[in-house]
């Protein structure tokens, strides 16, 4: 006679060891099933979430320079430039961590214009640490140097070299579109006169366009 009192939903398998708990509960597996199906439906009709989106690259310009480019911020930001980050005698050393600062605050556009080099030599280690931190989704144009100092040509060259070495980076060649206008410039040869600051905002804006 079959004991009384029983749970009938429980039957351990002969022979095992400790029973198959899918056999043991025979509601868990059509259940299983039933959720590996609802999410297989949920994947082809796209309503699980995927990864998440990257952040769009903002539009827009922005600069960052030294005492030259700083001459000319007001004519720049007449061209389109968001954000002139110029400060005076600011060395190339710096441009990573300028870089990341305006990257970290979301503010760095899809155009970076970098203007260094006056105050010292250019690294190249650096100049291509700075075009891959801005990521390969933004345009980094480098501009050259027209200085009366002994690093210029080897800066120069450097900068070029730079801007070749990324699909994404761009040399503006500042010293060869104002080297035959000494008007431009004041009497240390570099630092910008009035016509020298329309010049240049004008000849750096019209590179960008020209180039992307």
């Amino acid at each position: 006679m079959p004991r009384t009192g029983t749970s009938p939903s429980f039957h351990r398998q002969r022979g095992g060891s400790g029973g198959d708990p899918l056999v043991a509960y025979p509601g868990c597996v059509p259940a299983r099933i039933a959720f590996v199906c609802l999410l297989l439906v949920f994947s082809l009709l796209g309503l699980l979430p995927g990864p998440p989106a990257a952040a769009a690259v903002r539009p827009g310009r922005l600069g960052i320079g030294d005492s030259v480019m700083l001459g000319a911020k007001v004519e720049l930001l007449h061209h389109g430039f968001g954000i002139v980050d110029a400060v005076v005698s600011r060395q190339f050393y710096t441009i990573v961590g300028v870089v990341n600062h305006w990257k970290r605050l979301g503010k760095l556009p899809i155009n970076v214009v970098i203007g260094l080099g006056t105050n010292g030599t250019v690294d190249l280690a650096d100049c291509t640490a700075a075009v891959r931190a801005a990521g390969p989704d933004r345009n980094v144009f480098l501009v050259n140097l027209k200085v009366p100092r002994v690093w210029r040509a080897g800066d120069n060259v450097r900068l070029a070299i730079c801007a070749r070495h990324f699909p994404n980076a761009y040399l503006i060649d500042w010293y060869d579109h104002s080297v035959d206008h000494p008007g431009w410039f004041y009497s240390d040869g570099f630092h910008l006169r009035p016509s020298g600051r329309r010049a240049y905002a004008a000849f750096v804006s019209q590179r960008i366009s020209a180039l992307t």
